[in-house]
């Protein structure tokens, strides 16, 4: 069986994950695919000059932090997490549990629009674990492994 959708908006975003401004990474999901061969995801986050943290990091040459970009990334394996498991329950959170083989590959700064694709690997006692790769303009801008645990609090 597969599951296709064109798009979740920031509302449905909100729905899934418990993040909020400042630190809520990703703006909309362009699609993602839930089935038996494959469960993928691609959101989007657009890094604006806007954002608080560019007032230090660096405020001569703006670049934002590699860090952030992985926690787009873990955003995204959350609600690829919460889309093929259903909606979470008010005391359900997925955490970040781990990053393995993350490469970064060029700055990302004001303006760049990056796409988030992350790709569901395996689950095995309530950590799943996935992949991510983020691009801007189509160049590859940070690949990493990353596994989540979903707990409640």
């Amino acid at each position: 069986m597969t599951t296709e959708k064109k798009s979740l908006g920031i509302q449905e975003i909100m729905d899934l994950l418990p993040h909020r401004y400042p630190f809520l990474m990703v703006d909309k999901v362009e699609n993602y695919e839930i089935s038996d061969e494959r469960k993928t995801l691609r959101a989007i986050k657009n890094v604006s000059f806007n954002e608080p943290i560019f007032q230090g990091h660096f405020p001569a040459k703006p670049v934002f932090p590699g860090v952030l970009i992985l926690e787009a990334m873990a955003q995204a394996t959350g609600i690829l997490a919460f889309t093929m498991v259903g909606k979470p329950s008010p005391n359900e959170l997925y955490y970040f549990a781990s990053i393995d083989n993350a490469r970064f590959k060029r700055p990302v700064g004001p303006g760049d629009q990056l796409v988030l694709d992350v790709e569901f690997l395996k689950e095995r006692r309530g950590i799943a674990k996935f992949t991510g790769v983020a691009t801007v303009n189509g160049e590859i801008v940070c690949t990493a492994e990353l596994m989540c645990a979903k707990r409640e609090v």
